[in-house]
């Protein structure tokens, strides 16, 4: 039998982790054109993607490294609220056909990490100890 006790904040640290860096991989197109530049998005970029890539940036650093994640989490969630609403939904009601999937997802997996912390191996854990986290939630 599996001990959850051991493993579910080991596999919520793999999701945190996971998901940052897929959504670092988003700002890196945004600004690097890495690994490729955004389908259909002028450059130079319009001032809402320079915002949008900004908040990518930092937040998904901040999460992928779990310092701070519950409110780096939150914003996150609602930047891609924000980029489904401004730009998916505006194509039609279906996700998987205004290609709103992504944003939706993430949007939900950083909702989830703001209420449900970083997990194992993050910093947060280092630098705050067990008895202020609690104090936080």
């Amino acid at each position: 039998m599996i001990n959850t006790a051991i493993w579910t904040p080991r596999v919520l640290a793999t999701l945190r982790i996971v998901t940052a860096l897929l959504f670092l991989e988003h700002a890196t197109m945004k600004f690097f054109q890495f690994p490729a530049a955004i389908p259909g998005v002028p450059y130079p970029l319009p001032a809402i993607m320079l915002i949008a890539g900004a908040i990518e940036v930092v937040t998904s650093v901040l999460i992928a490294a779990g310092y701070h994640t519950r409110i780096a989490a939150f914003i996150a969630s609602g930047e891609m609220a924000a980029a489904y609403f401004m730009a998916h939904a505006t194509q039609g009601f279906w996700p998987a056909l205004n290609m709103g999937e992504p944003a939706i997802l993430f949007c939900f997996i950083f909702l989830y990490l703001a209420f449900a912390g970083a997990g194992a191996w993050a910093l947060d854990n280092i630098l705050r100890p067990a008895s202020r986290q609690k104090a936080a939630v």
